[in-house]
């Protein structure tokens, strides 16, 4: 069949329009300088995928300094013309891509970095940022009113970062769904240890310091990363099922508290394996500092971090999120009743295993003691807003809505669920929709109203 000349015109015309469309779509352009979290707009960074961090941090606690390089290798989810990393208050003083320096500007807590070419969609890159400076630790009404993030202590550093404070102290897609592999390095004036996240691969000298090198091979949350420093009496093992355990405890409080850190972290790990699944890491264990300025504890990936030496609960709270929270992760913060419900009501399990107290009693305690005008019930806890985001609500009422759901579809399915959801969503992110649609998958049952009423609606519910 012969088109006429303007049909073939018009053909031409049409496919020049479409090519048009697909270059633009295609054409490099700059990554977002967020993700767009509610909570935090420009936390996390878009246009590229973070794979692995190297990082190499020096810190002297005499002048408080930190020289840190950090190499990001990553996966470009578009074409790239330039990207963002977060990084609060340090200063940069090079930047490199593929090896080769780049233009970097400054714009808040957002370095925008542009390389000598377009990083294509699909390739694998890298970045590496030399910085350094003085960290700040944040503070606000989010935690608890409390300093968080790198805290300096009296013979070194405490570094907790939940939920927006790693990217003070190297620069990171600072999102909890943005998840990478680690190495961390940790230079440090000798007899000062420094602790991080996974296994030890090496300790060396180096003068008049001393270089740790610790490996997370398991996909992380960036303010799940530690760089703790300090005087440390230093514990290590195997649980009685075999995990590896590594336990650094501060000399000044080695006898402060009757409870054994070693021993619960070893117990509560082997248990929780029974009840969620098999252990989500290649070692537990805790990093117990000396740090009164931070009222709370931190579930740091594969080692908790205590900011004092903890009751037993506060342990099993901080081990549970090894599988709620550390190995399944949140979405977006709003989600936050998925780490914190859960691990409260590790805690009600672990008082049942011990035989003080069943779940559902732990349940009853906190429903009857606050009266239908407290404001504790006037926290929507599957969106709890930024800052209350750690309110008591989002600990108990995530709880509560947990033993409600037990009580609805019985011991069977729930103690089915738990250890689905956690190979379910092993290393990544979920969210609260996630979760209802997987209970309702082994439940059989339709739970809306269940979970409309506990967690979507202000109000003390009535039983």
């Amino acid at each position: 069949m012969a088109l006429s000349r303007s049909a073939r015109l018009g053909a031409l015309a049409t496919a020049a329009a479409s090519f048009l469309v697909i270059a633009a779509s295609s054409a490099p352009k700059p990554g977002a300088d967020g993700i767009g979290d509610p909570y935090f707009p420009q936390l996390g960074n878009g246009g590229f995928d973070a794979r692995h961090y190297d990082l190499d941090v020096a810190y002297n606690p005499d002048t408080d300094r930190l020289d840190g390089r950090t190499t990001l290798t990553a996966r470009a989810t578009q074409n790239l013309s330039s990207f963002d990393l977060d990084l609060q208050k340090l200063e940069v003083t090079k930047v490199e891509v593929n090896g080769r320096r780049a233009d970097f500007t400054r714009a808040g807590d957002e370095i925008r970095i542009t390389p000598r070419g377009t990083l294509s969609k699909g390739r694998t890159f890298t970045v590496t940022v030399t910085y350094g400076g003085v960290p700040e630790a944040l503070n606000g009404p989010i935690v608890f009113g409390s300093d968080y993030g790198w805290m300096k202590t009296a013979d070194g550093v405490f570094v907790a970062c939940e939920p927006n404070a790693a990217s003070s102290w190297f620069p990171s897609s600072d999102h909890p769904s943005d998840k990478a592999t680690y190495d961390i390095r940790i230079k440090a004036p000798k007899g000062l240890t420094g602790v991080s996240n996974g296994r030890l691969i090496s300790t060396r000298d180096t003068g008049a310091d001393t270089v740790t090198h610790w490996r997370e091979s398991r996909p992380m949350a960036t303010y799940l990363a530690t760089a703790t420093i300090g005087k440390f009496d230093v514990k290590s093992g195997r649980t009685p099922a075999g995990t590896p355990i590594y336990v650094a405890i501060d000399p000044v409080l080695a006898n402060s508290n009757s409870v054994d850190v070693y021993a619960v972290t070893a117990a509560a790990t082997d248990y929780w394996s029974q009840i969620f699944g098999p252990y989500p890491f290649e070692e537990t264990g805790a990093i117990v500092d000396d740090m009164p300025e931070a009222g709370f504890s931190l579930e740091v990936q594969s080692k908790p971090a205590y900011s004092a030496v903890r009751s037993e609960s506060t342990i099993v709270h901080e081990l549970a999120h090894q599988w709620f929270g550390d190995s399944v992760s949140v979405e977006r913060w709003k989600d936050i009743w998925l780490n914190e419900g859960f691990a409260t009501y590790a805690q009600w399990l672990w008082s049942e295993h011990q035989g003080v107290r069943s779940a559902h009693d732990s349940f009853l305690a906190g429903y009857n003691t606050r009266p239908a005008d407290s404001s504790f019930w006037q926290t929507v806890v599957a969106d709890p807003q930024r800052d209350t985001m750690f309110a008591s609500a989002v600990y108990q009422r995530g709880a509560m809505t947990l033993q409600m759901l037990r009580e609805r579809i019985g011991d069977t399915a729930f103690f089915k669920l738990l250890p689905a959801w956690t190979k379910l969503h092993r290393y990544g992110n979920a969210n609260t929709a996630d979760f209802i649609r997987l209970a309702e998958k082994i439940s059989g049952q339709q739970l809306d109203d269940l979970f409309q009423t506990w967690l979507f609606t202000p109000g003390k519910p009535s039983l």
